[in-house]
């Protein structure tokens, strides 16, 4: 039976999500054995969390849900890709669509080239 080799990796294995309509590419995470069960079981992305050491599913605190389409490995087993239906209008923490909100411009300068969706402090307030 195929499935992640978490062994090869200490544990954790990059989990990346994409909208499952467009493809546009929405943030990268990680997984762990037990954030891949609860996936699976419960149909919903969860990730580990490295900085606090926890598994969490996906919007839970700001309602971005990223509810499970597909869920693809890649050939060495060690890249997780699930496609998604991004339920509210951000991946991001930050408030964007997508993590991936920032271009490199040619001249090596960077710019924000989505529009923030949500107010981040208004949504993880303490």
């Amino acid at each position: 039976m195929i499935k992640p080799d978490f062994a090869k990796t200490g544990g954790l294995l990059p989990a990346i999500a994409q909208d499952h309509a467009t493809g546009e590419v929405l943030m990268l995470a990680y997984m762990n054995e037990d954030a891949w069960n609860e996936t699976l079981n419960s149909g919903m992305a969860t990730y580990y969390s490295r900085s606090r050491k926890e598994l969490w599913k996906k919007g839970e605190t700001s309602g971005n849900l990223q509810v499970i389409k597909e869920i693809r490995i890649d050939c060495d087993e060690d890249t997780i890709l699930l496609k998604v239906e991004q339920i509210g209008n951000a991946a991001c923490h930050m408030g964007y669509k997508s993590c991936f909100f920032r271009k490199v411009n040619s001249d090596a300068t960077i710019s924000i080239v989505e529009k923030r969706v949500f107010d981040p402090k208004a949504v993880y307030a303490q």
